[in-house]
């Protein structure tokens, strides 16, 4: 497996674009994007948990009920929730597409991002279909990247290239997110594209294995958004034959669908809003994987861990302290803790006590944009990765008006 370049459109057959339509009416940035594929592909998904969904949800759940879609679209600015026609207008988008390329309404991914409970007009989406559609290409990755941001300070796209019985396949993918962002469909977009053939049945197997381990350990500030989802189309178009049991082909993509997931989870975390530093917590030696996974995302989602994180403060208490009320089952006196980044590794707690360390190197330590927390929960076999953020000012000034 290696890296590739063309994100979205790395995989063969699959076009984007993405333009400012004017959905954001005081802002030149991209707002819409669209992705379309030369043929149907076998389509999953996976939604937040929140009992408030964005109504672009809804339509997509029906539309790849049947495990097929050709095209994705997505407007940010805004998230087309609690909106009384709000599965109307996402119904809408869908029959644009289809207007406008061809594919079957029903074959379309829908989704919207941005603020909650504002109506969205059609009207500039309508208009600038004929410019949307005009400009896919095979290179379009990175305007669909940027069209889908809110509150992001970097496009965040990435793609994989693998082999499947002989033949070669590729992956990509493109997200969006930076607050709103928690475990349990951690707002958050993520759309990935393959040229792999896989059934839709063993995709949505793939997909929902795989984000236990990733987007759902992932958290920036603890608000489960309304309009996550992760989407998943696979065209087949690599040559490969399709997928549909358990074997070594299926370890294979869940290999490559893993690299790009855990990619796109610690860039989404490194671009939480107003994070200066990546965090993210390893555990390791718990007697369950739900041991290992519910310390791990206890620690990453402290508010005082993080906000101590952002003052490079080594306040090693404020992690056994979110352990300890985690809920999971683990044997306190044996939990130890270090910190580690690219300047080097500092433990500071043993047997679950303090033991002496430097503040000085600590303090260098914890000053780096990485920073790796590390939880030895006592002798077993399990271990866990979660991912977030520093908690700053910033996080607070951009959210105290960001309907305003």
């Amino acid at each position: 497996m290696k890296m590739v370049s063309g994100g979205v459109c790395a995989a063969k057959g699959f076009k984007a674009n993405g333009i400012h339509c004017g959905i954001r009416r005081n802002h030149p940035k991209k707002d819409l994007a669209l992705i379309v594929s030369d043929c149907k592909a076998a389509a999953a998904a996976v939604y937040t948990t929140n009992l408030v969904k964005g109504a672009p949800l809804t339509v997509t759940k029906q539309n790849i009920s049947d495990g097929y879609a050709q095209a994705v679209i997505c407007n940010s600015g805004n998230a087309n929730t609690c909106n009384a026609n709000g599965i109307e207008i996402a119904e809408s988008m869908c029959a644009l597409v289809a207007e406008k390329t061809g594919v079957n309404a029903k074959d379309v991914v829908v989704a919207s991002t941005g603020v909650i409970g504002q109506p969205l007009n059609l009207d500039p989406i309508a208009a600038g279909m004929d410019e949307l559609c005009a400009g896919l290409s095979y290179e379009g990755s990175p305007a669909a990247a940027q069209a889908i941001m809110t509150t992001d300070t970097v496009e965040k796209e990435l793609a994989v290239e693998f082999s499947l019985g002989g033949k070669i396949c590729r992956m990509g993918g493109i997200a969006k997110g930076s607050g709103m962002i928690h475990p349990n469909m951690a707002t958050m977009l993520v759309f990935i594209t393959t040229d792999a053939a896989i059934s839709a049945e063993m995709l949505q197997k793939a997909l929902f294995c795989d984000i236990q381990n990733t987007f759902n350990m992932l958290s920036v500030d603890g608000d489960t958004s309304t309009n996550d989802m992760v989407t998943v189309l696979a065209n087949g178009m690599a040559g490969n034959e399709e997928i549909t049991a358990e074997g070594e082909d299926f370890t294979a993509f869940m290999q490559a669908l893993n690299t790009i997931t855990v990619n796109l989870c610690r860039r989404i975390a490194g671009d939480g809003e107003g994070a200066t530093k990546l965090l993210e917590c390893i555990a390791t030696g718990a007697d369950t994987a739900e041991a290992a996974k519910t310390c791990a995302k206890s620690v990453i989602c402290s508010s005082l861990l993080k906000a101590a994180m952002f003052g490079a403060d080594a306040n090693w208490g404020r992690v056994l302290c979110a352990i300890g009320y985690s809920g999971a089952d683990v044997d306190v006196s044996k939990i130890g803790v270090a910190f580690r980044s690219a300047k080097g590794t500092v433990v500071v707690c043993e047997n679950g006590a303090g033991v002496p360390f430097s503040e000085e190197i600590a303090k260098e330590i914890l000053l780096e944009k990485e920073i790796e927390i590390l939880l030895t929960l006592g002798d077993g076999p399990y271990g866990a990765t979660a991912w977030g953020c520093d908690l700053t000012y910033d996080y607070v000034k951009i959210n105290g008006d960001y309907r305003t």
